[in-house]
């Protein structure tokens, strides 16, 4: 079904190399949608052996470098980096890690991604 005024929030999974078999895996649904000023939860799965794992997100509009929003940590603790807006929250439940976005902004459409360890300099990509 079509929603009009819609914004479509994709959701992108990410391989890290991190050089061991024990990394965690992390799964995402494939897209959402969202109407202006409307909220929107995105969510982000641990792997059950690394529930406890703080997870990064991330944020690609179209032809921009990936931008990093903020952690959550499996206490549901968040830190949200410099410059990015209030409505953007974290939350978390057990392995599953969310990135809410409240009163959807236009500018809010792109694709959105969690990992584990970019921060401190780990290499990502995207699933071929």
């Amino acid at each position: 079904r079509g929603c009009s005024g819609c914004l479509r929030l994709g959701l992108k999974g990410v391989s890290l190399f991190a050089g061991s078999l024990s990394q965690p895996v992390l799964t995402q649904p494939p897209s959402a949608s969202a109407a202006l000023g409307s909220s929107a939860r995105l969510s982000c799965t641990l792997s059950s052996q690394h529930s406890g794992y703080t997870v990064d997100w991330y944020q690609q509009s179209p032809g921009k470098a990936p931008r990093y929003l903020m952690w959550v940590d499996s206490d549901g603790d968040t830190g949200r980096a410099d410059g990015i807006p209030e409505r953007f929250s974290g939350s978390s439940s057990g392995a599953d890690r969310f990135l809410s976005i409240s009163n959807v902004q236009a500018e809010d459409e792109a694709d959105y991604f969690c990992g584990h360890g970019f921060s401190s300099g780990s290499s990502y990509r995207y699933p071929q």
